[in-house]
């Protein structure tokens, strides 16, 4: 148990380390909101879909298909029992406030911090199997997060929903793994640099935010602590032995308990903005899990590690 903490906490350290680098950065002044966005788009739109179509470039083997397939059910079953435990548990005078804090506790922030940790715990297989996390994600955040938010059903769009960069990105990764198709070199070789990106630039974003956040006032919000639990506690460990009940293993624990247990998402404060609701709450609770997590993820994914 204590080796496989110390071998998660490092990981999660050097991210941790990463997301200094892009504080120092901020109040340095070497980076402003208008780069921020940049990095944010380059991560969006190219590192994370090359990561995952690298990941892919594999011989088709129906074993890895059936796996991918329980990480798949794996994540609408996370997400569902988020849902269910965000709608119970979160109420508040403040509707503006409720929405924010059940969205943060659905959405983890699976990409960002979850891919780079799959791949240097599990290697390409932890990218692979926590796709299809990304890609619940996704469609789940596209639909029942955006009504969530706007509280409106007409905001819905299937567009949207379909050809976003998490999906399009997934669903091409997926088709090259089952017609088996390899890309030339001249080809994988750039899509391989691009994924390079997909650690560090995510980890400075989240650095570049963290360095406008007043700490005293993030962590006085005591409304705020039961969806910090939440978040960052009850819903990985039902996670985790949930999934061992119904017979998940190996990687394919590991990786999806490595999303389970990430900070509340980015895109929280990104809805937050779009349909006026609490921003600032929005920015205190992510900042606050972003932090936390440096504690509870090594615990939750070391004991992963030694179930699996």
């Amino acid at each position: 148990m204590i080796s496989n903490f110390l071998t998660v906490a490092q990981q999660v350290s050097i991210l941790f380390v990463l997301i200094l680098i892009g504080f120092t950065a901020s109040k340095a002044k070497l980076f402003d909101e208008h780069v921020a966005k940049g990095m944010t788009e380059i991560v969006l739109y190219l590192a994370t879909p090359c990561i995952i179509i690298a990941s892919f470039q594999r011989a088709f083997d129906p074993t890895l298909l059936a796996g991918l397939l329980s990480a798949v059910g794996s994540a609408f079953a996370i997400h569902i029992l988020s849902i269910v435990f965000s709608r119970l548990i979160i109420h508040d005078k403040d509707l503006a406030r409720q929405k924010v804090l059940q969205f943060g506790i659905v959405f983890s922030n699976c990409g960002f911090m979850s891919l780079p940790l799959q791949k240097a715990i599990l290697g390409a297989n932890g990218v692979f199997y926590g796709s299809a996390y990304v890609m619940v994600f996704n469609l789940l955040s596209w639909s029942y997060g955006l009504v969530l938010m706007s509280g409106d059903k007409k905001n819905l769009s299937l567009k949207k929903v379909l050809l976003n960069p998490g999906i399009m990105g997934v669903l091409v990764a997926v088709v090259l793994f089952v017609a088996s198709v390899s890309l030339p070199e001249i080809i994988l070789s750039p899509i391989t640099y691009v994924s390079y990106l997909n650690t560090p630039l995510p980890m400075m974003i989240i650095g570049f935010h963290l360095a406008s956040t007043k700490f005293s006032k993030v962590f006085s919000d005591l409304q705020m602590y039961p969806a910090l639990i939440l978040r960052l506690a009850i819903i990985p460990l039902l996670a985790l032995g949930g999934m061992i009940l119904c017979g998940v293993h190996g990687d394919i624990l590991v990786s999806i308990t490595i999303a389970a247990s990430a900070p509340a998402a980015a895109t929280t404060t990104l809805f937050a903005a779009k349909f006026n609701r609490d921003t600032k709450l929005s920015v205190s609770f992510v900042s606050a899990s972003t932090v936390l997590s440096i504690i509870s993820m090594p615990l939750i994914v070391g004991l992963a590690e030694m179930l699996k």
